[in-house]
């Protein structure tokens, strides 16, 4: 068996915790709503990055590379200091969405270049200037901008002109379950020689400043250079390093001297290194060499296209430890990197580094040979291997418990009176402390859940268990709202984004099945009966005149309207959602195809599979309901969806914007085999009951009666007509069709901005493929244009099921 893959299986059968340890670590913690006690809500401000370095992280750690273990009490990440910069390069810096003319982003060049999914190899770059860092400039550059001119880039500033910077590769690489090697090399990329400062760190989140009796971890220095770690949970840990560096203490504890004025309870801060490093202040660390911060302060001057490399090993063997040595030999300066080999040596840790590497990354080679097509292309198999990296890199441990944030901690101060009302306030009972997968580490280091069902998708071809418990975990009792709702994000949880979490379960089952040849039906079946749950609060909450007509809010599709569609209208009234209602026919399929598959083999589930199917028939007779009672989305004069603007007394406007809202409704789309609707008699019979009785609903689900290719049966919301008009639209390169992918906003609206008047008042939406002219939902939240893979992938899934049904014979120029 390949050896990751036996790996996995260990891990899934809890005989191996090999995904105890990865790259758990955050790129960003400050700024984040989870560290914001303001009055007033703004997070960014609250804690920004220049506090970051003096401040104890109250949720998450950040770090550069940084991994730490799935618990987040142990941590290791590499920080940097070129000589020149007025910091500390201990985390990634970017702009807050204040000081940025397009919003919030990083201003950083890392790459997730390789990653397994137990985590047994990884590799990371980081593009560290020999300049120093241009932290003002890129805050007043931007800062200065207006929104129809384009970022200011770290690139623009010049620190990067005759490749003047440094390659800093991290690795990891684990010789087992608890024993992790670390590889570090810089190389100069410059004309001249340059000197560089690293520091591998090793520290433990603060869990114990807050008031809840928790014992504090230690760390302390042994002799060779080595570093004990003593953590309750964990026991005892030894992190070895190469070369017997110098050896670097202090607490994680904040600087309340630097930030607020008052004394520090402790003079060892969590700054010292940058105080110790930066500006050599020798009483920034702990002469005792002791503390819950600590790190090996390497430094060497590199010559051109040389580079340099330290090892070090994190391990839970601890039976050849040390006792530091007396004070007389402690060794007090920095530690010059020479690259001299390695000593050999049975007892040398260090020894065996170099073949691990060679053992795991052979081993990761031929687990992606089996998972990467080999008829790509070279380059196209490295874009999906670091594609499947980035994913891995971007799991990280996500910590919120609500009810202890809007009270307070026992040791703190109580928060604001403004916080028991305010963000997030009704979701007392979510207990967020797992590793999840996020849709960006720096710029969206929480997770969003349909950002997060679409993760699992591809990462069910690699890691399907993963996948799995990430699905399963959303809908938990800690996660899932008592009434239904699933979460959104953190700034919102109340937010909603659309209800694709039944068709990600669906995917990964189906994705599982074909790797493995059998299906999971327990987590098939464990879903499914919380998607219900889900399902009845979208339409108990989400349709305001009970028509199958649903207004969602923003679905996670931010600015692409006139309005921003989390927020109440400032015309009044509501919007009846294209959109909205189309992803909820769609939801209503995907639970009946699990339905299906479920009944296979216990016939209890064909009720439920008729249920959703006699649900599904209801939307799309909303949506086209040909003016009987005057709901219908659909406008027959342009053959396209809209969304209608509902100001009361029967006053229905359209919003006649030519956007993704309107191409939504092709999603809701699925195919019956004849075979299938044999083996399940209790539904056929069903089904053709309402063909006969009830055709003033079927008549707008496609095509019922007639079959099309292989005798199969189309459930949709469009029928041929309305398909052959949408796709003209869709298919159109002055309309939706980009060289990239379908556009979420029409190139029509280019020149032809659309705008609705409305008491006086214009509303707008033009087409903006780049970054975004106006402040709505954030400068830089953008559906104006741009191509969105995720959608385009259902854009494709949901053409191929057409094509099942109607073969070659339909076609769209």
């Amino acid at each position: 068996m390949i050896a990751e893959q036996k790996r996995l299986d260990e891990a899934r059968e809890h005989k191996g915790h090999w995904k105890r340890w990865g790259p758990y670590v955050s790129e960003r913690a400050w700024g984040t709503v989870r560290e914001d006690y303001s009055a007033t809500g703004e997070a960014w401000d609250y804690l920004p990055h220049d506090h970051a370095r003096s401040r104890a992280y109250r949720w998450n750690e950040d770090g550069i590379a940084g991994i730490c273990d799935r618990h987040q009490r142990i941590c290791f990440a590499l920080a940097l200091w070129n000589g020149r910069d007025p910091i500390l390069k201990e985390r990634m810096f970017g702009l807050t969405g204040s000081q940025g003319n397009h919003g919030e982003d990083v201003k950083e060049y890392f790459f997730y270049l390789d990653n397994t999914p137990t985590h047994s190899y990884m590799k990371y770059l980081y593009k560290y200037p020999q300049a120093e860092f241009p932290y003002a400039r890129l805050v007043d550059e931007n800062r200065s901008r207006g929104k129809d001119q384009p970022e200011f880039e770290l690139l623009d500033t010049g620190v990067f002109d005759e490749n003047r910077y440094f390659d800093v590769f991290v690795e990891y690489a684990k010789a087992d379950v608890e024993d992790i090697c670390i590889r570090i090399t810089a190389i100069n990329r410059g004309p001249d020689a340059a000197t560089i400062h690293l520091l591998p760190t090793v520290w433990f989140r603060n869990t114990w400043s807050w008031g809840y009796d928790v014992q504090r971890p230690c760390l302390k220095a042994l002799s060779g250079g080595n570093i004990l770690l003593h953590e309750p949970y964990y026991g005892d840990r030894l992190l070895h390093c190469e070369d017997d560096p110098e050896l670097l203490f202090t607490e994680n504890e904040t600087n309340i001297q630097r930030l607020f004025g008052s004394e520090n309870p402790t003079p060892f801060v969590k700054d010292a290194f940058n105080e110790y490093v930066v500006s050599s202040r020798k009483d920034a660390v702990n002469p005792a060499r002791t503390g819950t911060k600590a790190a090996a302060h390497y430094e060497a001057t590199i010559k051109p296209g040389a580079s340099v490399v330290i090892r070090l090993r994190l391990t839970d063997s601890v039976a050849q430890a040390e006792e530091p040595a007396t004070s007389s030999t402690t060794r007090t300066s920095t530690t010059a990197v020479t690259n001299r080999p390695i000593t050999q040596s049975p007892n040398n840790p260090i020894t065996q580094i170099d073949g691990v590497f060679r053992t795991r990354i052979k081993e990761a080679d031929e687990f992606y040979s089996t998972v990467i097509p080999s008829d790509l292309s070279g380059d196209a198999r490295g874009v999906m291997r670091q594609g499947f990296a980035g994913l891995m890199w971007s799991k990280q441990f996500y910590h919120y418990v609500v009810e202890q944030w809007l009270h307070g901690d026992p040791a703190g101060p109580p928060p604001p009176s403004q916080r028991l009302t305010g963000r997030n306030h009704a979701w007392k009972h979510l207990y967020n402390a797992d590793v999840i997968s996020m849709p960006d580490k720096w710029e969206y280091p929480w997770y969003a859940a349909w950002d997060l069902a679409f993760h699992c998708v591809p990462i069910a071809l690699i890691d399907s268990e993963f996948a799995k418990e990430q699905l399963v975990l959303m809908l938990r009792e800690w996660y899932m709202h008592p009434n239904g709702q699933l979460p959104a994000y953190e700034w919102a949880f109340d937010d909603v984004n659309p209800p694709v979490h039944a068709w990600a379960a669906w995917r990964v089952y189906q994705i599982e099945k074909k790797r493995r040849g059998v299906g999971d039906r327990r987590f098939l079946e464990r879903v499914f009966h919380k998607l219900m749950l889900n399902f009845t609060w979208w339409v108990n909450r989400k349709d305001n005149a009970d028509m199958n007509i649903f207004q969602g809010g923003f679905l996670g599709m931010d600015n692409i309207g006139i309005f921003d569609r989390s927020a109440p209208l400032p015309t009044g009234g509501y919007l009846e959602q294209s959109d909205c209602t189309s992803w909820m026919a769609v939801y209503t399929l995907n639970m009946l195809a699990i339905a299906f598959e479920l009944a296979s083999e216990d016939p209890v589930y064909e009720d439920v599979a008729s249920k959703f199917w006699e649900h599904f028939l209801r939307i799309a007779h909303a949506m086209n309901n040909l003016a009987r009672e005057g709901l219908e989305l659909w406008n027959e004069e342009d053959g396209f969806f809209y969304d209608f603007l509902h100001l009361g007394d029967g006053n229905r406007i359209p919003l006649k914007v030519r956007s993704m809202v309107g191409l939504i409704p092709l999603l809701a789309v699925e195919t019956l085999d004849s075979d299938q609707l044999d083996r399940m008699p209790g539904f056929k019979q069903r089904l053709e009951w309402f063909i006969k009785n009830r055709p003033d609903l079927t008549s707008h689900a496609a095509s019922m009666e007639r079959r099309g290719k292989a005798e199969r049966r189309l459930l949709s919301i469009v029928d041929e007509e309305q398909l052959k008009r949408v796709l003209g639209y869709l298919l159109d390169e002055n309309e939706f069709l980009g060289p990239h992918g379908i556009r979420s906003v029409s190139a029509v609206h280019k020149e032809n901005p659309y705008t609705l008047w409305v008491d006086g008042h214009g509303y707008s939406v033009d087409y903006e493929p780049g970054e975004s002219t106006t402040s709505l939902f954030g400068g830089n939240s953008n559906w104006r244009g741009p191509v969105w893979w995720p959608i385009n992938y259902l854009l494709v899934e949901a053409i191929q099921k057409y094509h099942f049904y109607y073969g070659d014979e339909l076609q769209v120029e």
